[in-house]
């Protein structure tokens, strides 16, 4: 790999983290692979050789747990599910190079040719470790099977995974109070040799990893923490019959675990493209053996997996380490954590069948808030940024100017583009590749819709309707102007909007695939002539919004007294998938104080814009940020480091607790608090246009 800006000589691989092949997709899922897909798509504009690929996860516990109960072979279990994503991605524009899967002969092959190489080159052992076992169902618990207490932070935990504390991977035997999903009994602790590879040794090479990796903060800064403690060797083998056999290995009930072959299939998948179009189009090995820009796109609870195990993996088989991880935040349906068993979800079916065209979600998913937040969904947001960008902005301006160019002028203007135009498009343009080289889709979308935003501003201000009488030359010169703007704003949106960008480049005469025209095409004459222009978004009515709530509504209600009958308390999640997926955890309770309004009225609180913001040198968690008050500019200390990407904070509007005591923090003076929601630090912000500095009432 290079750390070259993008595009480079050396081929990417965009990846995006397996999902397990044991339920229905949702928009929490989809955020992750629609985010990769519209960075892969922004990298082929540049001009860089890439390639998008992932596959199905169809083994570890989850799929075997959930095969047993339906009574079926856990292959064919998740082979139908692996078929159904299969049909699925397509319909909201996520085009895969290759989406495979983990259970297909490539990938075997492959990771079992990689923990050989391990093996080989020392780094595998074999050790007695103590493994949960079920005396009562007379067996060895895998993962899955066991739930109890999270040595390091005391939240409730899975075998493998802290998934409600501090998302630290967890070795067998490390949960404490085990407790067996089968039978609900206490297990107990039984030796059992296992097979382990060598992380300890390698600390400093993943430190300097890290020190090299793009992508977002959050998935530099959260394993430095694990390397700083001491990193523990990884145990590679489970107790179970699904899955990949160990190399060499005799024992029936011994496979690999799901996370040695699951990040595999990156490579697998990678491999079986290459072999279908011929390595002259695309060579994997030069990907991931030489000098390929590996991007892996991931969901925030699995940042240890990629960035301390994989890389682990790759350097000791002698692979090509990835350039970047950008980690995505959760998503949260109506400020409520997602659950799957309550039917708190937004089915990714659901939607498309609710008549909903894909790339609004597309824009949605990528356009609210940074990749590495949470994104909260709820109708009422979808409908307002539609309503308000999609439509509004962006919609508005296609229409308008292209209507009046068929009207007029029979399609573009016979006139050259004006300086001051030319400029902006240009501008654009260099937004979306610095946003690009930021790992920021957001910055992407945005610069687009900025563009739209321009041109608005641009026809109004220049009112062609009144010119093309008075002063006709003049009038062309503006329409000109906007039908090349409109162009642009196509070509930039297009890793977002793939399907609607392409409708508007056939609508202005365009021929053959926007997807293949690249930045460039962004300053190229449109055809001379084009049809009557069609609007191309719908307005989301207020009715829309109260019946698809109610919907909602009505499903989560279902759901919690389905639960109640059944005293289901939905502790196993096996049946949810890895990333994008988080149970809501129980809110702090209100406090029985309570504050006069004197007392409130003594507690300052303004509206911040925050014009910097930097981690602070050895504090784990605190970033330092300049915010300007509107009289002043003060210096704050915020526990944000490892959950906002910091470099896409400076711009954003907060609320301060100005007259709080300054502080001392790392040596750092903090004057005054930025409020913020929650665990993962949701910073407060307002919903209009309040001035910086305005009082909080």
């Amino acid at each position: 790999m290079s750390t070259d800006e993008f595009p480079t000589d050396s081929p990417a691989i965009v990846t995006c983290g397996l999902p397990y092949a044991n339920g229905d997709l949702h928009i929490g899922h989809l955020r992750g692979y629609i985010g990769a897909d519209a960075f892969n798509r922004a990298l082929e504009t540049l001009g860089q050789e890439t390639a998008y690929v992932s596959g199905s996860d169809m083994h570890g516990t989850p799929v075997a747990v959930n095969a047993e109960q339906e009574g079926v072979d856990p292959a064919e279990f998740a082979l139908d599910w692996h078929e159904q994503y299969e049909e699925t991605f397509p319909k909201f524009n996520v085009d895969f190079d290759n989406y495979g899967h983990t259970h297909d002969e490539t990938n075997t092959e492959l990771t079992q040719e990689i923990v050989r190489s391990l093996d080989e080159e020392g780094y595998v052992y074999e050790r007695e470790i103590q493994v949960a076992y079920d005396p009562d169902a007379d067996q060895y618990l895998p993962d899955r099977y066991v739930q109890g207490t999270c040595p390091y932070c005391g939240e409730k935990a899975r075998g493998d995974e802290c998934d409600e504390g501090c998302q630290r991977h967890l070795e067998p035997g490390e949960v404490e109070d085990p407790k067996s999903t089968i039978t609900g009994n206490p297990a107990e602790y039984r030796h059992r040799s296992h097979k382990f590879f060598r992380v300890s040794e390698f600390s400093d090479y993943l430190t300097e990893f890290l020190d090299g990796l793009e992508g977002t903060s959050n998935a530099r800064n959260q394993p430095r923490q694990w390397i700083e403690e001491g990193l523990q060797d990884w145990c590679l083998t489970r107790d179970m019959e699904w899955g990949i056999d160990y190399p060499g290995s005799e024992e029936e009930d011994i496979v690999l675990y799901v996370w040695v072959d699951a990040p595999v299939e990156y490579i697998a998948s990678t491999k079986q493209y290459s072999e279908r179009v011929g390595t002259d189009e695309y060579d994997w090995e030069r990907v991931w053996k030489d000098d390929g820009e590996i991007v892996h796109v991931i969901g925030r609870d699995i940042i240890q997996h990629h960035t301390i195990f994989w890389p682990a993996m790759l350097e000791g088989a002698g692979y090509n380490a990835p350039r970047a991880v950008a980690a995505t935040g959760f998503i949260t349906i109506n400020g409520k954590g997602l659950s799957t068993s309550r039917n708190r979800a937004i089915w990714a079916e659901e939607y498309l069948e609710e008549g909903f065209h894909p790339d609004l979600l597309r824009y949605y998913l990528t356009t609210t808030g940074g990749l590495q937040q949470d994104v909260d969904f709820s109708w009422d947001a979808f409908q307002e940024k539609v309503n308000g960008e999609l439509v509004g902005t962006v919609g508005n301006f296609w229409y308008r100017s292209l209507l009046f160019a068929y009207r007029n002028f029979e399609g573009t203007p016979d006139a050259d583009v004006s300086e001051e135009v030319e400029e902006r498009i240009e501008g654009a343009i260099g937004e979306v590749r610095e946003a690009v080289n930021d790992y920021s889709l957001r910055g992407i979308g945005q610069a687009a819709t900025r563009l739209a935003q321009f041109g608005n501003e641009y026809i109004q201000r220049n009112e062609p309707w009144n010119l093309t009488d008075d002063d006709p030359e003049r009038a062309q010169q503006v329409i000109r102007d906007c039908v090349q703007i409109a162009k642009a704003i196509a070509v930039l949106l297009e890793p977002i909007t793939p399907n609607k960008s392409q409708l508007l480049w056939d609508q202005i005469g365009e021929e053959g695939e926007i997807a293949d025209a690249g930045l460039e095409a962004a300053l190229e004459a449109p055809p001379r002539n084009f049809a009557e222009p069609g609007e191309l978004f719908e307005k989301i009515e207020d009715d829309r919004v109260d019946e698809l709530n109610e919907k909602l509504e009505e499903r989560v209600a279902a759901a919690g007294d389905e639960e109640t009958e059944s005293d289901d308390t939905d502790e196993d999640e096996t049946a949810d998938m890895a990333d994008g997926d988080e149970e809501t955890s129980d809110l702090e309770p209100l406090l029985e104080d309570r504050i006069g309004f004197e007392e409130f009225q003594d507690v300052d609180i303004r509206v911040g814009r925050i014009e910097t913001a930097e981690g602070i040198e050895g504090a784990d968690d605190l970033a330092k940020l300049e915010v300007d008050i509107g009289f002043e500019t003060r210096q704050v200390v915020a526990g944000i480091k490892q959950l906002h990407d910091l470099e896409e904070l400076p711009g954003e509007k907060c609320i301060l607790l100005a007259n709080m005591e300054p502080a001392e923090l790392f040596g750092v003076e903090s004057n005054g608090m930025v409020l913020a929601a929650g665990e993962q630090a949701d910073l407060l912000t307002t919903h209009g246009d309040a001035e910086v500095g305005e009082k909080v009432r």
